[in-house]
């Protein structure tokens, strides 16, 4: 493997960045993207059960927002109620989108970074290998002529780099697809639960 790296050259190196750099955002993204740290399956229904009688206490609540994304965001509602007493369903529909906004921009973390690489590795691996063939046919000698066996291995090792591309855009393609429709399920589920306990915080605030 370090032969076919070193005989690939310099142009390599930004594909092999590039495959640490994926391999790592692929990994915590799968840590930071489980059911228990963004929508605990219980958690909707063990807030509806606290709130159902009257608002919870601020401890209550600062637990709740610190126990996952779906917990954020379901805290940023429950501290409208709890700011304004007499708020109105516009006042709490913003809080719960304020609230969504900031949990969609922490699910989407680094996958704009993980798509970009995905991209931009066969142009890389197309770079690499553009460069092994001007430096293979630069040194052909005109006087000398050229020698087939080595002008085929060359061409070999100058595509290296298209096919060790591709080795890290694939992969990262696939698991940025995977990862967007995880987060868009999950942006799914964080509205309807708001939607869910939209209802119960007005029942508990005074008409105006």
């Amino acid at each position: 493997m370090f032969s076919i790296i070193q005989a690939a050259g310099w142009p390599i190196w930004p594909l092999i960045l590039c495959s640490i750099a994926a391999l790592a955002i692929i990994i915590e993204r799968f840590m930071s993207l489980r059911a228990a740290k963004v929508a605990p399956p219980k958690l909707l229904d063990e807030v509806l059960a606290v709130t159902r009688s009257s608002l919870p206490s601020a401890d209550v609540v600062d637990k709740l927002h610190g126990n996952s994304v779906l917990g954020t965001v379901l805290a940023g509602g429950i501290r409208a109620a709890m700011a304004d007493p007499r708020c109105d369903e516009t006042q709490l529909r913003n809080a719960f989108e304020n609230a969504g906004r900031i949990a969609t921009h922490r699910l989407e973390r680094y996958l704009n970074a993980l798509g970009t690489i995905a991209s931009a590795a066969p142009l890389l691996g197309l770079l690499g290998t553009v460069v092994g063939m001007i430096e293979i046919f630069g040194a052909q000698s005109p006087t000398t002529g050229s020698n087939p066996e080595a002008l085929a291995h060359g061409i070999s090792v100058a595509l290296y780099n298209t096919a060790f591309g591709l080795i890290v855009a694939i992969p990262a393609l696939m698991f940025y697809r995977y990862f967007r429709g995880q987060v868009d399920e999950f942006v799914l589920t964080l509205e309807q639960a708001a939607e869910r306990l939209l209802p119960q915080l007005l029942s508990r605030t005074p008409r105006r």
